[in-house]
Formats: C-alpha cells, structure tokens, sequence
C-alpha cells in the first residue's frame, strides 16, 4: 500500500523538485516525447533555485516519504506538472492535476510538445481542450506545441476572457494593416486591387490557419482590404 502526499514546496524543497524534473524530462527525451532540452543540468538547477514562491505555487508529491512529483502555476497557467518515470501509474499526475484545478477554478492553460502524446492524452482523459498548435518556432526546442486548457467551473467565461484577449491583439493588427493600406497607396504603379496578392496573402494565412482554409481567409482579407481602402479615402 503506498502512502500519496502532496505538499506545499519551499525553499528547502527546490533541491528535492529539481531532482524531479531532471529525472522527468531526460525519461520523457529517452522515449522520444520530449526533444532535447538546450540547457544542461547546471542551468537548469541555476533556474528552479532562483524560483520566487511568492509568485507562484509549487506542490511536491511525495510516495512514501520520497518525492516523485511536482506542480507548479501562476495565475492562469500550468507552467510544470512532472512526474518521475518510476512513479508512474500510481496516480500521481492525477492527485497534481485536481489539486491544480482546485487552486484555479476559474481555469488556466498549458503548453505540450506535440510529441508528447502520453502528456496529450493524460490531459485530453481529464478534460482539458487543445486549442491552438504551433510549429514550436515560439519555444526554446524549436519543437511543434500545442495550447491545451481547463476551462474551469464557467467555461464560458473563460473561453470568453481568452476570446477578449484576442480581440484586442486582432484590433490592434487591424489598426496597423489599415494603416500601412493608406500608406502604399502613393508607391503604388497602377491604382487599383491586386487579386493575385490578395489570393496569395490567403495562402500564406491559411499555413498559420489551415482550420479555416484559403477560400475562407481569402474572403476575409477581401473584406480587411476593402474596409482598409474606404477608411484611407476618409
């Protein structure tokens, strides 16, 4: 019978929690999951002592008195959840996992490699959403990741305050494309549209969004341009 307890982390305990995530991540690089980490076990260590706990939460999982696991999250995300290779099936990242959830009720996101498909299918058992994927040229690896989240107890809010965040991003990008529309206008050699640009302005959107595909976005930036144009007629 094994004996699951799990802790607030300290000072005292960063020592314990880097054994972990050294011992994680080099099983998870061993199996293929995770690439290769581009910091080496000193720099690491550097990083997880120099953790501020004021500012985030740090659990330690601890098997029968010896620590196999931790978490670690700020205000809205998952920045850690690992668990040693030896420990698992045991119910550990679960136990991390609720209690996360516990502390966040209003829900959070995370990052996972996309080659990380025991990560992918833990989260995706315990009802986290993937909502975005990238060619991993935003992390240090270089790898493919994927935007996973737990909407918490409204999930409507939450998807509505991730949708706010948005929002004001493509506001300010719709700000800077009309913008440069009404400043090219002059350098242009002939008046008039481009279609040929504007079917490979589409393409190009649709690699960064192939959900809505090239026929789709082209109608959009259809729409952008021509709304672009009457406002640099006012």
């Amino acid at each position: 019978m094994t004996d699951l307890q799990l802790r607030p982390a300290g000072v005292e305990d960063l020592e314990a929690v880097l054994a972990v995530n050294l011992a994680s991540r080099a099983g998870a690089e061993r199996s293929g999951a995770m690439p290769p980490g581009i910091h080496d076990d000193l720099d690491v260590r550097r990083w997880v002592l120099s953790w501020d706990l004021s500012q985030q939460d740090v659990w330690l999982a601890e098997l029968d008195g010896r620590p196999v696991g931790y978490a670690r999250a700020t205000a809205t995300w998952l920045d850690d959840l690992y668990v040693v290779p030896d420990a698992a099936g045991h119910g550990v990242g679960g136990a991390l996992l609720d209690l996360v959830k516990g502390l966040r009720p209003a829900g959070f996101c995370l990052w996972v490699f996309e080659s990380n498909t025991p990560a992918r299918a833990f989260y995706e058992h315990r009802g986290l959403v993937a909502l975005e994927r990238t060619d991993g040229e935003g992390n240090e690896e270089k790898s493919p990741d994927i935007k996973m989240a737990w909407p918490g107890e409204e999930p409507l809010s939450f998807f509505r305050g991730l949708i706010d965040e948005v929002d004001e991003q493509l506001g300010d990008l719709l700000a800077r494309r009309a913008a440069l529309t009404r400043a090219v206008q002059p350098h242009k050699p002939e008046p008039g549209r481009d279609p040929a640009r504007e079917r490979a302005i589409a393409e190009a959107l649709a690699l960064r969004a192939p959900a809505l595909g090239p026929d789709r976005l082209a109608r959009i930036v259809s729409t952008i341009i021509t709304e672009s144009l009457d406002s640099a007629r006012d």
